[in-house]
């Protein structure tokens, strides 16, 4: 079972958890963290506190919300100077000092397959939401210390969006049902006959918006952990490199916008043959 987590105080973040909450009923005694409500799919939270700050639900904080969900779907407002309409999907982690949130130079245990399912769904449906621009961001922020995979699903890029109460629920209802179709499991779904999820992919190189790997995992050619941009490449070392397999593992291949590496492409390259990755361009 997975929890959708937001923050009381954010607009977008409240509006997709209360639309999925609908209906839920609160567990009053649960927590003193915000309002916890039960279902039989999934829990949601509505957090006292920013969930980029969210390092407590690790089995570490010793409240034990580590233990008791498969993973974490943080649902978030998303702002960029550009204006830009946008909905939005990503893993967390710093690969350097911690700005927001997280620990320095940690990243999380990402969710690639409920990355990729909601994706796929939201670029399917993406005629709802005409003007939008859809698309992954690279991997940024907290919170990183997790046992349990998690991925933030945002809706962007000003207050416009972030209290479209019928914005908010659209977005919700997908989350939910990429969620429900990660429950039902990829190879039950291949035994069924239908279609094995895509390889696990890390992604290297561009820009904090990766067109190539956006592409990549609308296409279902791959469902993408952690996506290290150009600009945190110089902190990529081969002991941040051994840190981010470790916390994808398994991995299949590292796809890589070779134009996108700038001058650190014969160094991530070479690194990344040392560690047996298959490469792949984007």
């Amino acid at each position: 079972m997975d929890l959708f987590a937001a923050h009381a105080g954010d607009p977008a973040g409240l509006r997709m958890a209360e639309s999925l909450a609908s209906g839920m009923d609160e567990d009053e005694g649960a927590t003193g963290r915000g309002r916890l409500y039960r279902g039989p799919a999934f829990d949601v939270l509505v957090s006292d506190d920013p969930v980029v700050s969210a390092d407590w639900l690790g089995a570490g904080s010793g409240e034990g919300w580590g233990e008791r969900y498969s993973g974490f779907v943080f649902l978030s407002r998303h702002a960029a100077r550009s204006g830009v309409p946008a909905l939005t999907c990503h893993s967390t982690g710093n690969f350097g000092p911690a700005a927001l949130g997280g620990r320095d130079g940690q990243v999380a245990v990402p969710y690639p397959e409920m990355h990729g399912a909601y994706m796929r769904l939201l670029h399917e449906a993406r005629a709802e939401f005409g003007g939008f621009e859809v698309t992954i961001e690279a991997t940024h922020h907290g919170p990183t210390d997790l046992e349990r995979p998690s991925v933030f699903v945002e809706v962007g890029t000003t207050e416009a969006q972030w209290t479209d109460d019928a914005l908010c629920a659209s977005v919700a209802k997908i989350a939910r049902r990429a969620a429900e179709s990660v429950a039902g499991g990829g190879a039950a779904a291949a035994a069924a006959g239908g279609p094995a999820r895509p390889p696990r992919a890390v992604c290297l190189g561009g820009t904090h918006y990766p067109k190539k790997f956006t592409d990549a995992v609308v296409q279902g050619r791959y469902d993408l952990g952690t996506v290290v941009p150009r600009h945190a490449l110089e902190f990529l070392d081969e002991k941040m490199l051994a840190h981010v397999l470790e916390r994808n593992a398994p991995v299949d291949a590292a796809l890589v916008d070779a134009k996108g590496l700038g001058g650190h492409k014969a160094r991530v390259l070479g690194m990344l043959e040392s560690a047996g990755l298959e490469v792949v361009r984007a």
